[in-house]
């Protein structure tokens, strides 16, 4: 039933309340939006002719509807005048029409009936103009106070401009005028942060997503994923709803979203890595810095940059055991020396405790030397020996400054019980170059820190290069021996308290003393019967030791004597001088396959060459190099050193000279034997 709306034109534009009055009372009392503007229209026809009355009305019906707007929304009116051929040059229509857009069928139906308003009133290609508002949207204000088109998902870390994007509790989608509605993502997601990596430049973004209202997400990617959509299907493994089918939407969505809220969304600095970043700060222990790394890192991270506890409980029971033990000391100040390194100039090292006994705390003694930088408990920053190559050349450029500490070399070792650890892997502190996809080199990894290891033998083999042998400090756990004496208790405390000392030691050292410090204690070792590198590491933790004894520990510090009993000889490092050992003493062993030519009653299985009573024996050619590799080292190398030293007879530039054996004319490595009668009554007990 239609109501009896009667009005004045005259006594309406008496006053601005009595036109209000009028159409307040349709607005009200109206049975629905048709019959509102059908007397809207015929109000616009009547006022036809008079100076600023149709403005005046339109003005009018505004302040109405903004007075009574709960009214309005909850009974869901619409009261507008039918528009003319002039008003499609407006944005007003197209206004109306996006206002439906939340509800994908009805802003459809409203769009249709729009462009059907548009052709009878003389207008022709609503739909085209009605795309183009949509995309002049992106270029309205967009400061904060002021959004044309702002973000709606429930409990949504940020509020940001939309652009031509609707984005609410159901999600992400763009109303296509040719295409209809298209949708980005079923669920809320936005870009939160803009992260710029301090060493490479790389920018990426956090990016904040909810399946679940009010329960958000994070997740960091480079913008190399957000950027393709044949990447972006990635954020698919973590829970974000991305296909090959609204991929393309998705990456224009976060690229639209980017750019229209530049101003909005907070960048920072972010950083992959722990150590020595710019400026002399070391991460993780740098206020706004963000970890953009490897998902798999963030445990550590985690570890490095969260202690716990009381520094004070640490110290007691730390300082226990260094006072019980050298090499619980000696370990816990290696764990210092890492970050001087850098400072420095010196060259990564290891510290390898070993025991061939179980249960005199090795792991215990590892994880206090952790506690000082993190929590010690393994499968955290302790790391395992149960790795490739890649991964712990990728976890010592991550740990970067820090120690590197990996537990129970044994892990490590193939079916015939041989280490396949590769000291040599990590001592460079440079890793492998590898090329990538477009052709060009990821960045080559590197690191400057100390590897602390353990095991139940060397991390060395007899066989192992001189530089290998150089970059070790062993420190063997004597038979009878412990490490740490209360291995429970120490345990327990460095799990309650830890990442205390790291972050004080950084703060409070003075990093020029322990240079001066370095100094002194290389000079003295180089002069001794120690390698050059083996002195560059002990100095390097006695520096270490001496600045801790000082700040935490209130201790003496180490002398150079009590170092040095771990420290390798310049001729046990040589890996010529351990091969010429090793061959004489396979001689000894196998004498009894050495046949003589006076003696013709020997007959052995196998001929392996001739002795002739004097100093010296000939060895085949090819049993001398398959017995030398078995031993672990390179049979030109060992001869070329060999025939450096006058340990072997040759003619011309080769290594071997030519000898009968039984008759038969044979290539012999000629290897002069040490004073054998000397050594037995120098080191061993005649019986």
């Amino acid at each position: 039933m239609k109501i009896n709306f009667e009005y004045d034109i005259i006594k309406m534009f008496d006053s601005r309340d009595s036109m209000d009055t009028v159409l307040e009372n349709l607005i009200l009392w109206a049975d629905n939006n048709d019959e509102i503007r059908e007397h809207l229209d015929k109000m616009r026809e009547d006022v036809k002719g008079i100076d600023g009355a149709e403005i005046a009305l339109k003005q009018s019906l505004e302040r109405v509807l903004f007075k009574n707007h709960q009214y309005v929304e909850s009974n869901k009116i619409v009261a507008r005048f039918t528009y003319r051929k002039d008003d499609f040059n407006t944005a007003e229509p197209y206004a109306v029409v996006f206002s439906y857009a939340a509800d994908r069928f009805i802003h459809e139906t409203e769009m249709n009936k729009m462009a059907d308003e548009a052709k009878r009133a003389g207008f022709t290609g609503f739909k085209k103009c009605y795309q183009a508002y949509l995309k002049s949207m992106r270029y309205t204000n967009k400061s904060n106070l002021d959004k044309s088109n702002p973000s709606d998902f429930p409990g949504q870390p940020l509020e940001l401009e939309c652009g031509q994007w609707l984005c609410d509790v159901e999600g992400v989608r763009i109303i296509d005028g040719g295409y209809g509605t298209q949708y980005a993502c079923c669920h809320p997601i936005m870009i939160t942060e803009r992260l710029v990596n301090i060493d490479t430049g790389e920018e990426k973004v956090n990016i904040a997503y909810s399946k679940t209202p009010k329960r958000w997400r994070n997740i960091i990617v480079s913008k190399e994923v957000t950027a393709v959509s044949s990447k972006i299907t990635q954020l698919a493994a973590r829970g974000i709803a991305v296909t090959s089918e609204n991929a393309k939407h998705m990456v224009r969505y976060l690229c639209d979203i980017e750019n229209l809220n530049l101003e909005l969304i907070p960048e920072h600095e972010s950083v992959s890595r722990l150590g020595y970043v710019d400026e002399g700060r070391f991460s993780p222990f740098v206020d706004g810095l963000i970890f953009d790394g490897d998902a798999a890192y963030s445990t550590v991270f985690k570890a490095i940059k969260d202690c716990k506890g009381n520094f004070e409980c640490w110290l007691k029971a730390v300082k226990k055991c260094r006072s019980e033990s050298l090499v619980a000391r000696i370990l816990t100040s290696a764990s210092f020396a890492s970050v001087l390194i850098k400072h420095i100039g010196g060259l990564p090292f290891f510290v390898h405790l070993w025991s061939c006994e179980s249960g005199t705390g090795k792991t215990v003694a590892l994880m206090v030397a952790a506690s000082v930088w993190g929590n010690p408990e393994p499968g955290t920053y302790i790391q395992s020996f149960n790795s490739t190559v890649v991964g712990h050349e990728k976890m010592a450029a991550f740990l970067n400054n820090i120690p590197m500490c990996i537990d129970e070399l044994q892990l490590a070792k193939d079916h015939h019980g041989n280490s396949k650890f590769d000291v040599y892997q990590l001592a460079q502190g440079v890793g492998r170059t590898r090329g990538n996809k477009s052709g060009g080199v990821d960045m080559t990894p590197t690191w400057s820190n100390c590897i602390l290891t353990t095991g139940e033998t060397p991390i060395v083999r007899d066989g192992s290069g001189a530089g290998a042998v150089n970059r070790v400090i062993d420190l063997e756990v004597p038979i009878g021996q412990k490490v740490i004496l209360d291995g429970q208790g120490t345990a327990n405390t460095v799990k309650m308290n830890y990442g205390h000392a790291g972050r004080i030691f950084l703060e409070k050292a003075d990093f020029e003393k322990a240079k001066q410090l370095y100094e002194m204690y290389f000079e003295t070792l180089n002069n001794s019967e120690t390698t050059e590198k083996q002195s560059m590491a002990a100095a390097m933790i006695l520096a270490a030791d001496g600045l801790v004894s000082e700040m935490f520990f209130d201790e003496k510090p180490l002398e150079i004597s009590q170092m040095q009993q771990f420290l390798k000889s310049k001729a046990s490092v040589s890996v010529g001088e351990r091969g010429y050992q090793y061959i004489c003493e396979w001689v000894a062993m196998n004498i009894r396959n050495f046949v003589s030519n006076t003696d013709t009653t020997e007959n052995p299985a196998k001929i392996y060459g001739l002795k002739d009573g004097t100093d010296w024996i000939y060895i085949n050619q090819s049993i001398f190099r398959q017995a030398v590799e078995e031993g672990g080292y390179n049979d030109r190398a060992l001869l070329s050193y060999l025939k450096s030293k006058g340990l072997i007879s040759t003619r011309t530039r080769k290594f071997t000279r030519g000898k009968r054996i039984s008759g038969v004319l044979t290539e012999c490595v000629v290897l002069r034997l040490p004073d054998v009668a000397l050594e037995v009554e120098e080191e061993f007990e005649m019986i």
